[in-house]
């Protein structure tokens, strides 16, 4: 399945969710809406859709969760917004777990997850972590599996369009490992050799098209 279709979501991560909104506004032309809070994972959002079942989540620290500790992604010490990875929707993630397994991927889950949205609506989900040996800089280019509840509106519906996604691909230093681990999970990926790994997403804007990286 090609990368593109198959993709749920980027997560845009940087150090102060106010800065990204401000990024995005100025480069998309868009003013991203708040999302919520991650309990327990020290994290909160706001999104923008990408056209069709596509959505960029701005991922930054929730200073309201300090105590918790870390954030579960490594997004503390981003200055300007980078992708540092993404999630490939499924509709069965107990059935993708099991035939990754059997080709020998190591996944971890499924796991439950939810957060509740400024409306009062809670969301949602379980996902599916992989085991990735091509972490760099912060980057992981092996996404996670994702299936949203039945009874949970896709944050793409409710977000504000921030343009349509044209391009996603990859670069890494093993590129050719990169691209066979994926075609091993059933997706086609584009990657190509690189001396640091990037998630790129080119995406046509209201103010043309930019390259999200």
């Amino acid at each position: 399945m090609p990368l593109l279709k198959t993709f749920d979501h980027l997560l845009f991560g940087i150090s102060d969710l106010d800065r990204g909104v401000a990024w995005v506004g100025k480069h998309m032309g868009v003013r991203a809406v708040v999302g919520g809070v991650h309990p327990g994972r020290g994290t909160r959002n706001a999104l923008v859709s990408l056209g069709g079942p596509h959505y960029l989540e701005i991922i930054a620290p929730d200073p309201a969760q300090k105590a918790a500790g870390r954030p579960s992604y490594p997004v503390e010490g981003l200055t300007e917004p980078r992708i540092i990875t993404f999630a490939v929707r499924t509709n069965d993630i107990f059935a993708t777990a099991a035939s990754l397994r059997e080709a020998g991927v190591l996944a971890i889950g499924p796991t439950d997850g939810s957060r509740r949205t400024p409306s009062g609506e809670l969301l949602r989900w379980r996902t599916l972590q992989l085991e990735s040996g091509f972490r760099s800089d912060n980057i992981d280019p092996i996404p996670f599996f994702i299936e949203w509840a039945s009874d949970s509106t896709h944050p793409s519906k409710n977000a504000p369009s921030g343009g349509v996604i044209e391009e996603l691909r990859l670069e890494h230093p093993r590129a050719d490992e990169l691209a066979a681990a994926f075609w091993g999970m059933g997706l086609e990926a584009k990657v190509t050799q690189a001396d640091h790994a990037r998630i790129i997403a080119v995406v046509q804007t209201l103010k043309g098209r930019i390259e999200l990286a």
